[in-house]
């Protein structure tokens, strides 16, 4: 398979318009590249999905990778401010697990993921959450040093319309 049938593919499987709109750009700044550099990717090119976005520095101990920037949605959903937090800090509940597997993918094998998760943390169990995780590197191959996300928040009533508009 070559570069453009991989991402084509992930791309077809992204139902939140936000997330193909994030993800065209990351792709775009990729270059023929595995990955951007962090110093491509600029936010003024997508003011609507701040809100959004995170910035996470990867660290060996997935744990300790540090949350540069996390956008408004989400100190919602978190009830609090995350930027400048570890990923230690947050809480995961019972889904602790499948974060830590969605980020060591994303940064130890420097590919795109992407998918859907209802309850995304205690008390929030009517919410559906769709996310986005890109890597980005300095060297544009490799293991990821940050990786850029995306999440998008619907009532989780909401999902089943979202999943007939798409069928």
């Amino acid at each position: 398979m070559t570069f453009d049938e991989d991402f084509g593919a992930f791309r077809a499987q992204l139902v939140v318009p936000e997330h193909r709109q994030l993800f065209d750009y990351w792709l775009e700044c990729c270059s023929g590249q595995d990955m951007p550099c962090r110093s491509d990717i600029n936010p003024g090119k997508m003011p609507r999905l701040l809100a959004g976005i995170s910035l996470i520095a990867v660290n060996a101990d997935l744990m300790n990778s540090t949350i540069r920037l996390a956008g408004t949605r989400l100190r919602e959903i978190h009830d609090r401010e995350i930027t400048g937090r570890t990923m230690g800090e947050l809480d995961w509940g019972d889904k602790r697990d499948y974060w830590l597997a969605a980020y060591k993918r994303t940064a130890e094998q420097g590919v795109p993921t992407q998918g859907v998760l209802k309850g995304p943390r205690v008390h929030k169990e009517h919410m559906v959450q769709y996310w986005l995780r890109l890597p980005l590197s300095s060297k544009r191959c490799g293991p990821a040093e940050m990786i850029l996300g995306h999440d998008y928040f619907a009532p989780a009533a909401e999902q089943g319309l979202r999943e007939l508009q798409i069928a």
